[in-house]
């Protein structure tokens, strides 16, 4: 059983520094989240273009390594893995929406701040399992998105580019 005395300014616990070790966990846990919202915020603001980390940082108030732990902890790939897969995320969900509005993969792309269309492409492939023009002019021909099993789901970009290295 562990309980604690709460003295002016401190804790003291029975089972010795555990209590103020769970406590620190707990706050910086929260402190994590906190600037893991914070940057999402940021890069969903402004997804046009992409956020170097260094200027992510300054806005935060943070350090690259404490914004990166930060990422680590809460999402488990660093900061600039993220903010490629939540563009890549809004490009695929154009390029899904086309329909209403005749658009091109480069003026997505481009709109979202992608400008090195073949690199682009290739990662884009290996998230969605298909080509962007593929997904652009699939979505066309079919009124509903019909999923094959080889190919993956908007929900697997954040594992796929796990996998990748940090650039």
């Amino acid at each position: 059983m562990q309980f604690s005395v709460l003295l002016p300014g401190r804790s003291v616990c029975a089972m010795g520094s555990s209590c103020h070790d769970e406590v620190k966990r707990a706050s910086g846990l929260a402190s994590r989240q906190a600037v893991v919202a914070r940057a999402e915020a940021y890069v969903q603001a402004h997804l046009a273009t992409p956020v170097p980390v260094s200027h992510l940082c300054h806005v935060l108030g943070v350090s690259e390594r404490g914004l990166r732990n930060a990422f680590y902890g809460v999402r488990g790939m660093g900061p600039k893995r993220r903010m490629l897969a939540l563009r890549l995320q809004r490009v695929h969900h154009a390029l899904t929406k086309a329909c209403a509005a005749p658009t091109t993969v480069t003026h997505v792309a481009t709109q979202y701040g992608f400008y090195e269309l073949g690199r682009f492409a290739a990662t884009y492939k290996l998230a969605f399992g298909e080509v962007p023009s593929a997904t652009l002019y699939g979505t066309a021909r079919r009124s509903g998105r019909a999923s094959s099993p080889d190919k993956k789901g908007h929900g697997d970009v954040c594992s796929i580019l796990q996998g990748r290295r940090e650039q």
